[in-house]
C-alpha cells in the first residue's frame, strides 16, 4: 500500500466495496482495509440482488468485488483498523504495523448480531438472520422466531404473510413484549413455545428438519429467526467524536458524511434496510459524497481569485498511477489498450 490515499475505506462488505469502486473509478486514490468476516461473508447464497444468480455464495460476491476493485487501481488489504487519528492532512489510520494517511475515511465497520445460545442449526441453513432476504425460502413451511420482546413478536405476525406455521421460541425466558403487542399476538394464529431447546434434528443434506424441546415435545421447523438485537461497530466513531443515533447507529446524512469533517460511514453501520442492494446503493451515493468533496474542478471564483486559473498542467486531475489504470482498463473507451500504449499515452 502507498503511504497517503484521498479515500479509505474501513471494512469490506457490499457497502465498503461499493463506496470503494465509486472513489477508485472517479479519480481518488483509493484503499480498502478490511478485517475479513462479516454478514455477506457469512452467505451460502446471494438473495435478491439483481444479476447475481442464488447459486452464488457471498465469498463468491465479495471475490469478485475485490478483483473489480482492485482493477481500477484501488489498494485491498486484509487487516483490522485500530486507530484512527486526525492530523493535518485528513487522518493516520493504524492498522498492525501498516500505518497510511487519508484525507476522508468512510466507516463500513457493520454489525455483529447477537447469536443465541446452542444448540443451534447451522447459519443459512435453519438459521437466518434477515427476514426480507430469507422470507421467501420459507414460504408454506414450519417457521420459528426466538426471542421474547417487540421485534420478535412483530417478526412472526409478519411470516404469517408467507406461512400459515409460526411460533415464537422464548426459550425458557419471560415475554418482555408490550400489552398491545401482547393483545395483538392472540389474534394472530401464533403459538407462544416457552420450553427451552435440548437438542434438534437435520435432513441429510445439513438443513434443519426440527427442534427437540427439554419437555420432550418435538416441534418440526424448516428454519427461522433469532431476534436478539444487534452490536453495532462504533469504537472507531466514537474514537473521533461521530454522533450515533439512539439506536446505537451512526447518524449520517444522504451521502453518508457525518458530523465530523472527513469521516463518513455506510451500510449496516448507519440506519436502514441491513440488505446488499440497499447497501450497494449507500456506498454509490457514499463514494459519490466523497468525490463531490474531493474534486480539484471546477474551480469556484474564490479559488481562481486565490490560486489563478486552471492551466493544461492541471488537467487531468487524475494521479499517473489512476491514469494508468483507467486507459488500460477493459471499460475505457480506447478498449484495452496495451501497457506500451499506456505508456506512450502518459508521456503525452
Amino acid at each position: 500500500m502507498t503511504e497517503h490515499y484521498q479515500v479509505t475505506v474501513v471494512g469490506g462488505g457490499p457497502a465498503g466495496l461499493t463506496t470503494a469502486l465509486y472513489g477508485a473509478r472517479l479519480g481518488h486514490e483509493t484503499a480498502v482495509i478490511n478485517r475479513g468476516g462479516g454478514r455477506a461473508a457469512m452467505m451460502l447464497d446471494t438473495h435478491n440482488v439483481i444479476g447475481v444468480t442464488e447459486d452464488v455464495s457471498g465469498k463468491e460476491f465479495l471475490e469478485t468485488a475485490i478483483e473489480q476493485v482492485e482493477s481500477y487501481g484501488a489498494d485491498y488489504r486484509r487487516g483490522t483498523v485500530t486507530g484512527i487519528e486526525p492530523i493535518e492532512e485528513g487522518y493516520r489510520l493504524t492498522a498492525g504495523d501498516t500505518e497510511i494517511t487519508s484525507e476522508h475515511v468512510v466507516l463500513a465497520t457493520g454489525f455483529s448480531d447477537e447469536r443465541p445460545d446452542p444448540p443451534l442449526p447451522r447459519t443459512g441453513m435453519g438459521l437466518h438472520y434477515c427476514l426480507h432476504c430469507d422470507a421467501y425460502m420459507f414460504v408454506d413451511e414450519p417457521v420459528y422466531v426466538m426471542g421474547t420482546d417487540d421485534s420478535a413478536a412483530y417478526v412472526a405476525m409478519i411470516m404469517l404473510n408467507f406461512t400459515s406455521d409460526v411460533d415464537i421460541l422464548t426459550r425458557g425466558e419471560e415475554p418482555e413484549w408490550s400489552d398491545e403487542t401482547e393483545t395483538m399476538l392472540e389474534n394472530h394464529p401464533i403459538d407462544v413455545v416457552e420450553a427451552e431447546i435440548a437438542g434438534m434434528e437435520k435432513d441429510d443434506d445439513g438443513w434443519l428438519s426440527a427442534f427437540v424441546f427439554e419437555d420432550g415435545t418435538i416441534e418440526e421447523y424448516r428454519g427461522g429467526f433469532p431476534m436478539y438485537g444487534s452490536d453495532y461497530n462504533t469504537d472507531l466513531a466514537e474514537s473521533l467524536g461521530v454522533e450515533l443515533n439512539d439506536d446505537g447507529t451512526i447518524a449520517v446524512d444522504d451521502h453518508g458524511r457525518t458530523n465530523v469533517d472527513g469521516i463518513y460511514a455506510v451500510g449496516d453501520v448507519t440506519p436502514g434496510h441491513n440488505q446488499i442492494p440497499t447497501a450497494m446503493g449507500e456506498g454509490a451515493r457514499c463514494g459519490i459524497g466523497n468525490h463531490y468533496d474531493l474534486r480539484a474542478f471546477p474551480r469556484t471564483v474564490e479559488e481562481i481569485e486565490e490560486r489563478g486559473p486552471v492551466t493544461d498542467a492541471d488537467v487531468p486531475a487524475v494521479s499517473e498511477e489512476l491514469l494508468r489504470h483507467a486507459v488500460t482498463h477493459e471499460g475505457h473507451a480506447g478498449g484495452a489498450r496495451s501497457e506500451p500504449a499506456a505508456a506512450a499515452a502518459d508521456d503525452d
